[in-house]
């Protein structure tokens, strides 16, 4: 039994921050919680549209390929947690919502994926540095550093490293993942205005 985690716009009672979908059991084993990561509401134009932007999907250690939720001991192990899973592959559901914030705060012409053919001006490309739940400080850790480059030359035009650490009460999944969306929405909210500043 496959089920798609619902969107934020078709959920409006949810939490944005712990918006989750919990699976019944398939089978005779039980099927992990689905949790979404959340994407920047929208915002009125301001001023007028200055660039394209093409949104490379992030890269990062082989443990954030996947869809699970990461565990740091204070050793500086990692671990899966159980009982969840995030929507998609982690790459791919930071992408897509972070195309979805800069395309809802509507201070850019286009924001397109590698893919889509669609003429840019820029290439937005990031490193998944954390994505993980810290058990030794119960924080949520995102750090994702960023780099605008110039689609014409391949010049690198600006760079920054964009980090939040939100506290959480329990080393479990839902406040895992509640943790690490608020903490991944700072982080959205710091990129986005970064880029819409010119980098």
């Amino acid at each position: 039994m496959l089920l798609k985690a619902p969107s934020p716009r078709r959920a409006p009672g949810f939490l944005a921050a712990g918006l989750a979908l919990v699976l019944g059991a398939c089978g005779s084993g039980a099927v992990p919680a689905t949790f979404d990561l959340t994407a920047l509401p929208g915002a009125a134009r301001s001023g007028a549209a200055r660039r394209s932007i093409v949104v490379a999907e992030p890269v990062g250690l082989q443990p954030f390929e996947a869809d699970r939720i990461i565990v740091r001991a204070p050793g500086g192990s990692v671990s899966f947690l159980g009982g969840g899973q995030w929507a998609d592959r982690l790459p791919r559901l930071v992408q897509t919502r972070l195309i979805q914030s800069l395309e809802n705060a509507n201070r850019l012409k286009s924001v397109s994926r590698p893919g889509d053919k669609v003429a840019a001006d820029t290439i937005l490309i990031t490193e998944l540095r954390a994505f993980d739940i810290n058990a030794g400080t119960r924080e949520a850790v995102v750090d994702l550093s960023a780099k605008l480059v110039q689609d014409s030359t391949g010049t690198v035009v600006a760079a920054k490293v964009f980090q939040a650490r939100v506290p959480v009460t329990e080393v479990s999944a839902p406040v895992a993942a509640n943790g690490l969306d608020r903490a991944l929405s700072m982080v959205l909210a710091d990129l986005v205005r970064w880029i819409n500043a010119g980098g």
